[in-house]
């Protein structure tokens, strides 16, 4: 048996300084990760610790779940839960129909020049800060000044609409706003699905007397769909994450428009401003991992059931 174990660890060790310079490629990689994502997760301690700055984390009290009882026990506790449920799936349905349908209508433009332009365009807003799209929903929305209300309700004779002291308006800006700011990563990445299909798919149903109609559906649609199912796990896996900026500074923190706009994520900031309960903030964080982690799994287990191979792991 030692023989045995040692023959392995002989091959096992060959085996590294053959590979020496790919071992050596990871090594910075793995480090990262080390660093990155595993070494915090030690601080998911404080979530069940009554923080006392003067003992330190490892010698604060343990309370057990009563930073959870806390998060939960709170009247606003329904509304944060619905909110980010609900944002979340609007915003998946929404920029997963609105992106891939852009990504086929540009893959349909045969200029380069012009296809380039386009895909730029769409993806700038992805790279711009929530500080600026608030300035410019602002812009859009000002009660005095915006351009809605002093150029577009104006010329239909419209009184102006106090836009951030009414909040049955809010649901639908902050879908669109997370839309235009989104929607062009997404289409980015299905125009790279739809450029790696086979043109020979096309011709033959050209031959066949396919239309552009036929093919999407019997084609495009089907040989993205791997694309689409991982794109859709890794959204479904943040589903108790929120977009902080979106929802707070979009909104510019309107104390009117919080009945739609607090999430979990404005929810745990607002608490860690007002009482710097870090053991709550730590229970919140947990909370939304741990669930992510929970759909994902699920998540993936459907998709296998459905089909095997389509299924991210």
């Amino acid at each position: 048996m030692n023989a045995t174990n040692t023959a392995r660890r002989g091959r096992s060790f060959k085996h590294m300084r053959r590979f020496w310079a790919l071992w050596v490629m990871v090594l910075p990689g793995a480090v990262y990760l080390l660093l990155n994502n595993y070494l915090p997760m030690l601080g998911t301690l404080i979530a069940f610790k009554d923080i006392n700055y003067a003992k330190g984390i490892w010698k604060s009290d343990w309370v057990g779940l009563k930073n959870f009882e806390y998060l939960f026990g709170t009247s606003d506790a329904f509304v944060i839960t619905r909110n980010t449920i609900l944002y979340n799936f609007a915003f998946i349905v929404i920029t997963l129909v609105c992106s891939v349908a852009l990504a086929i209508l540009l893959n349909e433009v045969k200029r380069n020049l012009a296809k380039k332009f386009y895909q730029s365009a769409l993806l700038l807003p992805y790279f711009l800060s929530a500080v600026i799209v608030a300035y410019l929903t602002f812009s859009m929305l000002s009660a005095e000044y915006g351009f809605i209300n002093k150029y577009i309700l104006a010329w239909f004779n419209i009184d102006p609409i106090l836009w951030y002291h009414e909040p049955k308006y809010w649901p639908y800006i902050l879908i669109i706003v997370n839309t235009w700011k989104s929607v062009g990563y997404f289409c980015v990445v299905y125009i790279a699905a739809i450029v790696g299909i086979d043109y020979e798919y096309y011709e033959a149903a050209v031959v066949d007397g396919a239309g552009k109609w036929q093919q999407i559906i019997h084609i495009t649609l089907p040989l993205m769909t791997p694309v689409i199912i991982t794109m859709i796990l890794l959204q479904v896996g943040r589903i108790f994450y929120s977009d902080f900026g979106l929802f707070y500074q979009v909104p510019l923190d309107s104390g009117t428009l919080l009945p739609v706009t607090n999430v979990i994520d404005t929810y745990v900031y607002r608490g860690l401003l007002q009482l710097g309960d870090l053991g709550m903030s730590s229970a919140a964080g947990l909370y939304q991992s741990v669930v992510g982690f929970v759909l994902v799994m699920f998540s993936n287990l459907v998709v296998r059931r459905i089909n095997r191979d389509q299924a991210l792991f």
